[in-house]
């Protein structure tokens, strides 16, 4: 029996149980993969748009060699806070049910055993599921969601798919390595939003015809050698060898509905949680992170989540002075 049990070790989830531990609390962190899962299968070159003070948690100063980190600085950042705290956490296991008993204790099945819980956070994030491409040959396997690394598509033709940070970021690193690219955007220009560093030098790349990019356009067609793009003036055939679709990811929403959270009737699909304990539907079952945006999934950050740990103890805290949790 634990008094917390916390899907997710993220850097959010990672800051639960700090507070969690700090409380005195008896808790477990539930971790279907690695230490910081997401932001191990980040772009190995990726850099952070925060600066390492923004992505600190637990008290444990992060220094990095410049103002914005890397994703290697940061595995090795947040692999430290882990051993300096000690933090209980178990890896490569899978939340699969939670279901609420008669005496209101929480059973949660996982892919190793059961626990129970006489509270729960949810803090999945939202980069294991990528928005898909709805056309034909969408699923071949030149087809890739994610980016990892830039070796395999040197002297190749790829074409990347959106127009944010990550787009960007990918389509600069191809072009600089040998890699024939493209760019196909369905928004008419590069989005206001992309890296205040990166903005200039992806519009420069398009403008000389470095880079070249098809605005207001859409991929309609997928195949082995070539891909279909819908112009606003016609439809464009071009060559091709890979598709890199930089175009966003989403909650698992088949997790949430699983577990009984419901959503707003709203165009992001929010999860309904109490803005200021981050309580869902279901008592003393919490949300953190940037899930609890939905599908606005530009809203948070790390940055700007980290404080949820310390809202959702202040709740589990409160309702055990009053009684509300039977907390030993």
């Amino acid at each position: 029996m634990y008094d917390l049990l916390i899907v997710g070790a993220g850097p959010i989830g990672m800051t639960c149980a700090i507070e969690a531990q700090k409380a005195g609390l008896k808790y477990v962190v539930i971790e279907k993969g690695v230490l910081v899962n997401s932001l191990y299968n980040f772009p190995t070159n990726m850099t952070f748009f925060s600066t390492s003070k923004k992505l600190e948690i637990g008290g444990i100063p992060f220094i990095s060699h410049n103002e914005k980190p890397t994703r290697r600085e940061a595995l090795e950042y947040f692999r430290r806070v882990n051993e300096d705290w000690k933090l209980n956490i178990n890896f490569y296991e899978k939340v699969l049910t939670i279901n609420k008993l008669d005496n209101n204790i929480f059973q949660i099945q996982t892919s190793k055993k059961t626990y129970q819980s006489k509270s729960i956070i949810v803090v999945t994030g939202f980069y294991d599921l990528p928005k898909t491409l709805d056309v034909p040959g969408g699923n071949l396997p030149k087809v890739k969601h994610y980016y990892d690394d830039w070796h395999p598509y040197i002297r190749q033709k790829v074409v990347v798919v959106g127009a944010a940070n990550s787009a960007c970021d990918v389509a600069l690193e191809l072009y600089h390595k040998g890699a024939n690219v493209t760019m196909v955007v369905r928004k008419d220009s590069v989005s206001p939003r992309v890296k205040y560093w990166i903005k200039p030098n992806i519009e420069n790349r398009i403008k000389e015809g470095s880079i070249p990019a098809f605005f207001n356009s859409n991929i309609t067609e997928i195949k082995e050698g070539e891909i279909t793009i819908q112009t606003p003036d016609k439809s464009v055939k071009i060559e091709n060898d890979f598709v890199l679709a930089m175009t966003g990811y989403l909650p698992d929403y088949d997790f949430f509905k699983k577990i009984g959270i419901q959503f707003q009737d709203d165009e992001y699909q929010t999860p309904i949680h109490h803005e200021a304990t981050l309580e869902t539907n279901i008592p003393n079952l919490y949300i953190a992170g940037v899930i609890n945006a939905g599908k606005h999934t530009s809203k948070y950050f790390i940055e700007n989540t980290r404080e949820h740990a310390g809202m959702i103890l202040k709740d589990i805290l409160e309702k055990r002075s009053q009684g509300r949790l039977n907390i030993e």
